[in-house]
């Protein structure tokens, strides 16, 4: 019996020593529950960047419904909407699934708001809506076959125009300076911004990653030049260089931004990646990958680069944070994301025009939030990457 209980914890003590570092990696990452909590609010709004317009409020094309009648109306305002359908020719090819995930749906129908409505015989009249900032107006005439959009007896119209063509619409997080809901654009701006954070992140990590590895590798004159470019780079503010970029690529359009934010930030992981292959070169692995004549690159690919996992991991999550901050800041003066692109930094710098207004405030702050829990996600799941593939860090239970 005894004999059977030492071998069931030799066993166990086997089994836990042949766990691999990466077991352990996790472990430490599960076990810190802030990095956690940034990872599920990464993960949110990255499900959100993914289903896109399938999920908003107002699916339309970079969510720019605009109804100039309820503009910086406040959060949770509800108001009553009519429905003009919009002849075919005008929507064509508006019902391709992946289409409108990409890009939005065309509008269907031209919306305006209004007070209230009646039935007269084969018509209805619409009060206008009046608010703040709305001029008084007379009530207007519709046919029902004209808002119904399809014939029909005049009870069956007078229920589809009730049901269908007029309805209220709640907007949860109000509405901007031209009428627009400020939910969908919020949550359609997750896509930008993780979308420049992932695209500046594979650029820099790659750049990076070439760079960092054949300067720390083969040495000599190469390497010199190669830290010096690193360094004149280094120095230049990176909203300068998005600037110099954009205007030899002449645009400045949402790809142009992308492109410009990764070119600047790849000094960042070619220095950590010539710091690391300055150390490892010279370690045994490598010597007897030399003496059995394995060629440099495969050296570098196979064998060197993979030893850095770690710390690419932990830079490239502290780029991404850096790249939405960047982004946000190009937007917000004019430089990156252009109207009518839902971009935070650009919706910050709108709310910011309509500070001292009653407006002003949410319109500035919502945006601005997002823009910081997104990017204090990032900074601690960085932190805890960098506490999870440190040895010295003890295991959580």
């Amino acid at each position: 019996m005894a004999g059977s209980t030492l071998t069931r914890t030799q066993a166990t003590t086997a089994g836990a020593a042949a766990r691999s570092p990466g077991y352990y990696v996790r472990q430490r990452l599960l076990g810190n529950r802030p990095a956690m909590a940034g990872l599920g609010f990464i993960m949110l709004c990255s499900l959100i960047a993914v289903l896109g317009y399938w999920v908003l409020p107002d699916n339309s094309p970079n969510a720019n419904n605009s109804l100039v009648q309820l503009q910086k109306e406040p959060p949770g305002f509800q108001a009553t909407v009519l429905r003009l359908p919009i002849r075919d020719s005008l929507r064509s090819a508006s019902d391709n699934i992946f289409r409108n995930w990409a890009s939005g749906r065309a509008p269907r129908y031209q919306e305006v708001p209004i007070g209230g409505y009646r039935f007269q015989g084969d018509s209805v009249f619409i009060e206008p809506y009046q608010n703040h900032s709305a001029l008084a107006d007379k009530a207007r005439r519709y046919s029902l076959a004209e808002v119904a959009g399809q014939p029909g007896t005049r009870a069956e119209l007078q229920q589809l125009v009730a049901q269908e063509r007029i309805g209220p619409r709640t907007y949860w997080l109000g509405t901007d300076k031209s009428g627009r809901d400020e939910l969908s654009r919020l949550l359609l701006g997750t896509r930008v911004s993780l979308g420049i954070g992932l695209v500046a992140v594979l650029i820099s990590v790659v750049l990076g990653m070439a760079v960092g590895a054949v300067a720390g590798y083969v040495g000599g004159w190469l390497d010199s030049l190669l830290l010096g470019v690193m360094t004149v780079v280094w120095s230049i503010p990176g909203i300068m260089l998005v600037i110099a970029i954009s205007l030899a690529l002449d645009s400045k359009g949402v790809w142009t931004s992308f492109v410009a934010v990764g070119l600047t930030m790849w000094v960042d992981v070619a220095r950590v990646v010539r710091g690391q292959m300055l150390s490892l070169r010279e370690k045994t692995f490598v010597e007897a990958g030399r003496v059995l004549g394995l060629p440099q690159s495969r050296l570098i690919i196979r064998h060197l680069l993979p030893n850095m996992t770690g710390p690419l991991i932990v830079i490239a999550t502290s780029n991404f944070a850096a790249a939405i901050l960047l982004e946000a800041g190009l937007s917000f003066l004019g430089l990156g994301v252009q109207p009518p692109a839902p971009s935070w930094g650009l919706m910050v710098n709108e709310g910011f025009q309509l500070l001292g207004t009653e407006a002003g405030l949410w319109l500035t702050l919502l945006p601005g939030l997002a823009i910081s829990l997104l990017v204090l996600s990032f900074n601690l799941l960085g932190n805890g990457l960098r506490d999870a593939y440190d040895p010295k860090t003890p295991l959580n239970g």
